[in-house]
């Protein structure tokens, strides 16, 4: 297999992004997270802030009420839009050359291509909680609670539009724990993977 694309999944606050562009530095070749939100915005005219929202978690954390969530008379949304225009973009990444591309379903919308490494990152909850109050500071809700819903959140999307449990294994092709190897190391790994 010659891994010239590495799709990165993550769990919220487990460093993923962090690892993203970290690899795509090490391995000198384009990352891509926010600029896909950004060339969105442009095709659909949304806010990026609209985007960066629902562009990878559900309005609800509950697949079945998503599926009914924000929908017009004819069952279309604007989410729909976003995910449209998110899985245009991708590929068109994908098909540009070598790069690390960080969440909005890549692993899926890229699961054909023979070219692409799926990668999800993990970290455990007391990690995770740490990081999201360190980049994220502190919020009224507490960061257990937080992560819990932001995951919940992003599995429902994940699952409404690809049909598939969000952080299954199967998925992927390397699942690495962020806190039990560090941010360094996981993209070590992925660097040597991707060189061989």
């Amino acid at each position: 297999m010659n891994n010239k694309i590495i799709a990165i999944s993550r769990e919220f606050g487990s460093g993923g992004r962090t690892v993203g562009k970290l690899l795509a530095e090490k391995l000198g070749i384009p990352c891509y997270d926010h600029d896909i939100i950004q060339k969105i915005a442009e095709e659909s005219g949304l806010c990026e802030e609209f985007i960066a929202e629902r562009g990878e978690y559900a309005t609800h954390g509950n697949w079945f009420a998503n599926a009914f969530a924000d929908r017009d008379y004819y069952g279309h949304s604007l989410q729909d839009d976003i995910w449209f225009a998110q899985r245009k973009i991708i590929k068109e990444l994908a098909e540009k050359g070598p790069c690390v591309i960080v969440g909005r379903c890549a692993d899926y919308i890229l699961k054909d291509n023979p070219e692409c490494l799926k990668v999800f990152i993990r970290a455990d909850i007391p990690c995770r909680a740490k990081r999201i109050v360190e980049q994220y500071g502190e919020s009224d809700i507490a960061p257990e609670r937080r992560l819990r819903d932001k995951d919940k959140r992003r599995g429902a999307f994940y699952q409404f539009y690809t049909d598939r449990k969000w952080g299954d294994i199967k998925n992927y092709d390397i699942v690495l724990s962020m806190s039990a190897l560090g941010i360094e190391k996981c993209a070590e790994i992925l660097a040597d993977i991707y060189n061989k």
